[in-house]
């Protein structure tokens, strides 16, 4: 029985690893941005905290600082003495009660900025402002802070909560596939044990080791295999009845026609008579075959103990040799010394080799010889003829398929060979033209190590 997967059909694990990952990603996603609010605000709230303390420690030094300058001196000189220090990220500027400039940082533009002057944060395009003011209102200062350290800041914290990420996905992954792959091993084992089941394997399925949400599929599918058992059964024992029963009624029509031949004068009622006596033998040899095909769907093959498969082919050739219309024809190729033992039921084997000789006697040549050779575990049955084509080849092991010969037969042996083989657990190669020749067909045969 063989598995087929489309190419169409995504694999249950691929899947789940996908949404899983997927939607672990898209959470921390979502938790990064949460997170990037979340700082965003506490900076600002810090920031802004920052800027208010500066400015109200800052007042009390510019003012002293004011008490103590000139105050005729050009706020400029301030900017001169504070060159090559690096870049203020707060700065600010002293305005007097008419919102002239006096003092500023080095990095304060000299212009005012665009806010009233009055107590409290105000904002500009470029800057987060917070205005103090000396207690007579007579000095207001303004102490400013860039937007750009601000958003500079939270592009950081959210860059620093994405790196993990990077890490994240591909350990999820491999988390995940893991963690799936552990889940999907009970429903792995469920279908190793579905697909071993055959006409030739009925047993249930073990469903108590199963997860629960197995047990329904388990006992569906014992339900299954219940009435398919039955029914192979009911099939199978029709097919050995009927088969078993018309033995006698054939043999005793085709004594009766073989006698009355013998009694018949030659004519038209002889030629009429033998063309019933190769009916009535054809017939037979279908009974014969049904009865082994019936064994052989029961599950025949493997033996109790180990037998001398050579043997049995001996004992084969023998019945032929003892068939003038056989005698000598059948050829067995192997050292006086060779062993072929196999734990093999001995009956099986025998149906084995009795059906791909006749196979072999029946579409060969007449006047041709069938070799029989052992080599190791493998069992070659080769004679002569035409070369078949390899759909020819693949079409001989179906039931009641004759393939393009006018020999008698039913076209059921290389089914019934191929069935007992399985379960011997060997297998069987149809080969045409046979192994070092240009033309013939070889039946080879592998059987398991003994």
């Amino acid at each position: 029985m063989t598995e087929r997967t489309g190419p169409s059909r995504a694999s249950i694990t691929r899947r789940l690893i996908a949404a899983l990952t997927g939607t672990v990603v898209v959470f921390w996603l979502i938790a990064v941005g949460i997170g990037v609010y979340v700082v965003n605000k506490e900076l600002s709230e810090t920031f802004d905290g920052a800027l208010q303390e500066t400015a109200e420690r800052l007042m009390p030094l510019v003012l002293d600082d004011l008490a103590n300058r000139d105050p005729s001196s050009d706020p400029q000189s301030l900017k001169e003495l504070n060159k090559g220090l690096n870049r203020e990220y707060l700065t600010y500027q002293v305005l007097d009660g008419n919102g002239k400039v006096i003092l500023h940082s080095h990095d304060a533009p000299a212009t005012v900025y665009d806010v009233p002057l009055k107590i409290g944060f105000h904002n500009t395009p470029r800057y987060r402002i917070y205005t103090e003011s000396s207690q007579d209102g007579s000095v207001f200062l303004h102490v400013a802070d860039a937007f750009k350290n601000r958003r500079e800041a939270s592009r950081e914290s959210g860059v620093a909560l994405l790196w993990p990420l990077l890490a994240l996905i591909p350990a999820s992954i491999i988390a995940i596939g893991f963690v799936v792959g552990r889940s999907l091993r009970p429903i792995d084992r469920l279908r190793s044990q579905i697909a071993t089941k055959d006409s030739g394997n009925m047993a249930p399925l073990d469903s108590d080791v199963l997860p629960r949400e197995l047990q329904p599929i388990a006992r569906s599918v014992n339900l299954l295999l219940d009435r398919l058992r039955l029914a192979l059964e009911a099939e199978r024992e029709f097919t050995a009845n009927s088969a078993h029963e018309l033995r006698t009624p054939i043999a005793g029509a085709l004594a009766q026609t073989q006698r009355l031949l013998a009694e018949l004068p030659q004519g038209q009622l002889t030629e009429r008579a033998s063309r019933i006596e190769t009916s009535l033998s054809n017939l037979a040899r279908l009974a014969e075959k049904l009865l082994q095909l019936s064994r052989a769907q029961a599950g025949i093959g493997a033996g109790d103990k180990p037998a001398d498969l050579i043997a049995v082919i001996e004992s084969v050739i023998g019945d032929y040799d003892r068939d003038t219309g056989t005698a000598g024809r059948v050829l067995l190729e192997t050292g006086a010394k060779e062993k072929l033992i196999r734990n093999v039921d001995i009956d099986a084997f025998a149906i084995v080799m009795r059906n791909l000789i006749e196979n072999a006697l029946i579409h060969g040549p007449v006047d041709d010889e069938v070799t029989i050779s052992v080599d190791g575990g493998t069992v070659r049955v080769v004679n002569a003829g035409d070369v078949l084509s390899q759909e020819e080849l693949a079409g001989l092991k179906k039931r009641f398929w004759r393939g393009k010969t006018k020999a008698t037969g039913s076209g059921l042996g290389l089914s019934i060979v191929e069935r007992i083989v399985e379960q011997i657990g060997g297998r069987i190669e149809l080969l045409s033209p046979a192994t070092g020749r240009a033309d013939g067909f070889e039946a080879r045969i592998t059987l398991p190590a003994g």
